[in-house]
C-alpha cells in the first residue's frame, strides 16, 4: 500500500558514485548488511574529464529527490572538480567522502596527505586503474600510438606506487607490467578499503552496525545493486 511504499522510500539511502567505486562500495554494503543502499555510478573514465562530473551529479540528486529519495551520499572525492562537489553539497545539504581523491582514501587521508609530499614523483594505480590500465592511461594519452609521449608525460616520474585494495595476483602483475611499460620502478601497498568503509557505514548504515574489513569482493553479485549511469 501507498503508506508502506513511503516508509520503503525514506529507507533508501542513494549513493551516487565514480563507478571506479563500484566493487569496493558494493563490498562494503554487503559485508555491512547495507541492502537499503540504491547505487547510481557516473562513468570512472570521466576522471580524464573531470569537467563532466558536477553536471550530472546534479541530474542525478534532482532524479532522486523527484523519486522521494532525500536521503543522498556523493561518493566522490574532490576529484579535480575544482571545488565544484563541495559547493553541490553545501547546497543540497549532503556529504562526500572526505579527501582530495581516492588515493587519499584508500591509503587514510591523513596518512596519505603526511606521505605525499614525499612522494612528488610517484605515479598511482588503485584495483581499477591497474586493471584498466590501458583504458585510463595508455589510450587517452595515445600512447600505443607514440610511445615517444612516455618520456613527454612520465619523464618527471621515478615510480609506480600500486595501492591495492584487494590482494590479488594478478592485479599486481598488470601493475608491475603497467610500471615496466612506462619505464618506472614498481611498489606495491596493499590499502585495503582505508576510509571508504567507514565513509559508506558512517554515512548510510544505522548506529547499531559495526564496520566490518573482510569482505571479498570476488565473491560479491556485482550487479545485484549497481545500476550503471545512462546518459
Amino acid at each position: 500500500n501507498l503508506s508502506k511504499a513511503a516508509d520503503k522510500l525514506t529507507e533508501i539511502r542513494k549513493v551516487i558514485a565514480c563507478g571506479a567505486l563500484a566493487r569496493e562500495i558494493l563490498a562494503v554494503a554487503e559485508t555491512n548488511n547495507l541492502d537499503h543502499i540504491d547505487l547510481t555510478c557516473l562513468p570512472a573514465i570521466w576522471h580524464v574529464y573531470p569537467d563532466k562530473i558536477a553536471p550530472a551529479l546534479r541530474a542525478k540528486i534532482a532524479e532522486a529527490r523527484a523519486e522521494g529519495i532525500y536521503r543522498i551520499f556523493i561518493a566522490y572525492a574532490e576529484c579535480g572538480t575544482k571545488g565544484e562537489v563541495d559547493r553541490i553539497c553545501e547546497e543540497e545539504g549532503i556529504e562526500r567522502i572526505a579527501g582530495p581523491h581516492c588515493y587519499a582514501f584508500y591509503t587514510g587521508v591523513e596518512k596519505f596527505l603526511a606521505e605525499c609530499s614525499e612522494e612528488i614523483t610517484a605515479f598511482y594505480l588503485t584495483d581499477l586503474i591497474a586493471r584498466q590500465f590501458e583504458a585510463f592511461v595508455i589510450e587517452p594519452l595515445k600512447l600505443d600510438k607514440h610511445p615517444e609521449l612516455i618520456s613527454m608525460v612520465f619523464g618527471n616520474y621515478e615510480k609506480i606506487v600500486y595501492l591495492a585494495q584487494t590482494e590479488d595476483p594478478e592485479l599486481q602483475a598488470k601493475a608491475k607490467w603497467a610500471a615496466d611499460f612506462l619505464g618506472l620502478a614498481y611498489e606495491y601497498r596493499f590499502t585495503g578499503y582505508g576510509d571508504l568503509t567507514p565513509a559508506i557505514v558512517d554515512a548510510l548504515g544505522s548506529s547499531r552496525l559495526k564496520p566490518q574489513f573482510d569482505a571479498s569482493p570476488q565473491q560479491l553479485d556485482l550487479t545485484r545493486l549497481f545500476r550503471p549511469y545512462a546518459a
